[in-house]
């Protein structure tokens, strides 16, 4: 697979927040958002081959395991990486930008899906299938840059049902949406979804790779 880079942080997002973690982020996206945090893994890179990986993996010492990007499933070899991942019995999270079907993922996986909203630019590039092959162990997330966005999410949660499906997470683009502000409007609502803070970048900056 081509690697853009593989460190070992606390998790940032997600239900699993605050858990150290092992990430593997692969290089490539078929996406352009305009909030993008990781344009750096757009390109370059290293081509690893899975036991390069799994040397790594197993050095690091820590159980669960994230493949992010990039867009992760625009490399097929991550489908049968993710099943010996797990088969080592390794926790997978799976994160995934919603533009590319998620069904040939092992089932086992937990897919951490980014569904984009109309601040990213990218809104018209989802698969909504998707919202419909969800697990239950999965979590959707929405990165809101401003209330239109907050707008739109509640319509796509509720038209598709999803707080019935899976963990919901509602993130505030960092830097252009006060986390503050989408408290409030959450509260107001009462959406039982899980505000999702990029803890990372609050522990250790937001320019820094490799955390």
């Amino acid at each position: 697979m081509k690697v853009c880079e593989i460190f070992t942080s606390i998790q940032g997002e997600s239900s699993h927040a605050g858990k150290p973690c092992t990430f593997i982020r692969l290089t490539g996206c078929n996406l352009r958002c305009t909030y993008c945090d990781t344009a750096y893994a757009y390109s370059g890179g290293d081509e690893l081959s899975q036991e390069d990986i799994m040397k790594k993996i197993r050095h690091a010492g820590i159980r669960l395991v994230e493949i992010t990007g990039g867009e992760p499933l625009l490399q097929k070899e991550l489908y049968p990486f993710v099943e010996r991942l797990i088969e080592d019995e390794y926790k997978v999270l799976v994160e995934t930008n919603g533009a590319v079907r998620i069904k040939d993922i092992d089932e086992r996986a937990i897919v951490i899906l980014d569904v984009k909203t109309p601040g990213s630019g990218m809104n018209d590039k989802m698969d909504m299938m998707n919202l419909e092959l969800v697990k239950s162990i999965d979590e959707i997330k929405f990165v809101l840059t401003d209330r239109k966005d907050y707008e739109w999410s509640k319509d796509v949660i509720y038209s598709y049902n999803l707080l019935n499906k899976c963990q919901i997470l509602l993130s505030p683009a960092y830097g252009r949406l006060q986390p503050e502000a989408l408290a409030e409007w959450m509260i107001e609502d009462r959406l039982e979804a899980r505000l999702n803070l990029q803890i990372h970048k609050y522990i250790y900056g937001p320019e820094r790779r490799g955390i």
